[in-house]
């Protein structure tokens, strides 16, 4: 199997998004989002609380996961927008936050650490 970046795998999104669907508009695909983050909370509610035990939670989890990110790889495709991109942009200010240290801020500590 090829192990392939998320601009490549976003892109393919797309092409069998459009192919499939056509051209929707992308507060579609947020509902969408909002669907799976639905089966995703039920499968980790039903896991801690130890009931609906015939169901294969993890799998569940697994594919919730998965459809939420392919959803939002549909969305940016229709924003013009580079998930990668949007997460890697986010991602640089959220790793600078120190919440042990500064728990009313998050403000940065004086050491980051390595570099990521």
């Amino acid at each position: 199997r090829i192990i392939m970046n998320f601009n490549q795998v976003q892109a393919e999104v797309g092409a069998w998004s459009e192919m499939n669907f056509g051209d929707q508009p992308s507060y579609k695909l947020l509902l969408g989002v909002v669907e799976e983050v639905g089966e995703l909370s039920h499968c980790v509610l039903k896991q801690s609380q130890g009931i609906r035990m015939t169901e294969d939670h993890k799998e569940g989890i697994v594919d919730a996961v998965g459809d939420i990110v392919i959803y939002l790889m549909d969305f940016c495709c229709r924003e013009n927008l580079s998930l990668e991109a949007c997460v890697d942009h986010t991602w640089t200010q959220v790793r600078e936050r120190d919440w042990k240290v500064n728990p009313n801020t998050g403000a940065p500590n004086a050491y980051v650490g390595p570099d990521i």
